[in-house]
């Protein structure tokens, strides 16, 4: 069994995660300045030098580094040499590691977007601070799309639906329930703030396949996916939120696998308490949920924070690889955290486990880890491996090298602004005030004859192609829908047929209900 060295106990036996027990999550948490960024590098070189792609969010900056070799001109570079020496790493040497780059905002790397449609109204109205009933206006207003063939691709085709609904709330009501102006104004003001902080970057088109996280280099080594979080971190629940859409999507998409040798991902959620910041019970409940499912898909997820006890008790009872550093002592919410963290230990019965939690020198900390059986191993003081990569930002030279070379080079990095809600309600818009001019004019009798101006979805789509079978354009929706092709590529070759057109329009409105069906199950 391939395991990923950890650093040396106080027992003076190696400590090691195993990669088949990697999938059932970790902690790694830490009083600011203990050592938690360089712990996390280490596991990321290591995950991927055994070939299993990662996800992390850079929420300082200092994270990028991991795309370069340390250097001994470095600073530290003594500390970590004599840290490598006295844990016997005769193999020790800088390296780099490959990693792609990725911003929600597409500054620092290449950006990352979902549309409206898959995002859906639980996890919107959750960034939108909405309450039960404006919550419901929004879910009605995501049924009128989906009935109605409307792509709701970017922040232009929510709020033009929204302003559409507000002009006929009385017409939804008769046909959805009470949907009251008053409701839809609350949803505007609120987008019109989010969409101030930046959040439209993350809508729109070309969305992501969830597969870009998952790919090896030419070496097999697994891609480290580095999220630039600084910025994100402006917008603390966007950041949660995306990065809770992130795990909603990687359950979704990938495939049951039970427990692998080794993770398909291993996803680094830093400054985890955010996650859980002013969430609901409910919420609370499905990210737990959540967390439990997407072990069987291979992922494991582990949690990094400075307190132990900003993690739920029913998420931290899933985390089984445990690197605790040192804990301060300054106010009694300290002294809970203390004694909660060495209560989540086996016992080891030559370690006081909540005195040498306050003791840990930099680089050392508390391991605990899954053993061949699945069971907790003895938590043991350990001092902490050094990484081979730079420990610091990379330059602004160096990220745009990086950037060149990337495999995804060009492939998000333009918006695509295609036909959907917004352009299709001005579009209507538009021909109802011509059709009443030329009603003024000629008569309703004599317009009525003439063929209506706006085309039905199935119109425009069979009119960019030759005729096909009903049987033919349904298959290749369905491929679409279940591919998920259009999602993330919609100026694909099939917009030349009829039957590839179809399926880019009605895949967007059938795969983002699908998708949100499926989260909202998890979600409620």
């Amino acid at each position: 069994m391939s395991d990923i060295f950890l650093g040396l106990g106080g027992n003076g036996e190696n400590q090691s995660l195993a990669l088949s027990r990697a999938n059932r999550h970790g902690l790694i948490a830490g009083a600011t300045g203990t050592g938690k960024t360089v712990t996390l590098q280490g596991l990321a070189e290591s995950f991927s030098a055994q070939g299993v792609p990662v996800f992390v969010a850079d929420v300082k900056g200092d994270l990028s580094g991991i795309a370069m070799p340390g250097s001994a001109k470095f600073k530290h570079a003594d500390k970590l040499e004599a840290r490598a020496k006295e844990l016997g790493m005769e193999d020790y040497e800088y390296s780099d590691n490959p990693v792609i780059f990725w911003d929600l905002f597409g500054k620092q790397g290449h950006p990352i977007r979902t549309t409206i449609s898959e995002m859906g109204p639980l996890l919107l109205a959750r960034l939108l601070d909405l309450n039960d009933t404006q919550e419901g206006v929004l879910q009605i207003v995501f049924r009128h799309a989906d009935e109605n063939g409307l792509l709701l691709l970017d922040f232009g085709d929510l709020t033009s639906l929204l302003q559409w609904a507000n002009e006929n709330a009385k017409e939804l009501s008769g046909v959805y329930g009470n949907v009251s102006k008053q409701s839809v104004g609350a949803i505007q003001r609120q987008l019109l703030s989010f969409e101030s902080q930046g959040a439209d970057f993350f809508f729109g088109e070309p969305a992501l396949e969830i597969d870009d996280f998952l790919q090896v280099d030419d070496q097999g080594r697994g891609y480290i996916n580095v999220l630039a979080a600084d910025e994100l971190m402006r917008s603390p629940k966007l950041y949660a939120t995306f990065l809770l859409w992130l795990l909603a999507e990687l359950f979704e998409s990938l495939p049951e696998v039970g427990d692998p040798e080794k993770p398909t991902l291993v996803f680094f959620f830093d400054e985890a308490h955010l996650l859980f910041d002013d969430a609901p019970k409910a919420l609370q409940e499905k990210i737990e949920q959540v967390v439990r499912l997407i072990r069987s898909k291979g992922v494991g997820v582990y949690f990094v924070t400075q307190n132990p006890i900003d993690i739920p008790e029913e998420v931290a009872g899933q985390l089984g690889n445990r690197v605790q550093h040192a804990l301060r002592a300054f106010t009694k919410r300290d002294q809970r955290a203390i004694k909660a963290a060495a209560e989540t230990f086996r016992i080891n019965e030559d370690l006081d486990t909540e005195e040498v939690i306050t003791e840990l020198r930099v680089g050392e900390a508390l391991v605990s880890t899954l053993d061949d059986e699945g069971a907790p191993t003895v938590v043991q003081r350990t001092l902490i491996k050094p990484p081979r990569s730079r420990l610091g930002p990379v330059t602004a030279k160096e990220r745009a090298i990086i950037q060149s070379i990337s495999p995804f080079e060009g492939k998000y990095d333009e918006a695509v602004d295609r036909e959907s809600a917004e352009e299709v309600l001005a579009a209507k818009a538009a021909d109802a005030a011509e059709t009443a001019q030329e009603v003024e004019a000629q008569g309703e009798e004599e317009v009525r004859k003439r063929p209506r101006k706006t085309k039905s979805m199935w119109e425009k789509a069979m009119s960019r192609g030759a005729k096909v079978a009903a049987g033919s354009a349904a298959g290749a929706a369905a491929a679409a829908v279940l591919g998920k092709k259009s999602r993330a590529n919609p100026m694909r070759s099939g917009l030349t047929s009829a039957a590839g057109s179809i399926a880019t329009d009605l895949a967007g409105p059938l795969a983002g209900r699908f998708v949100r069906n499926l989260i909202g199950g998890l979600m409620r």
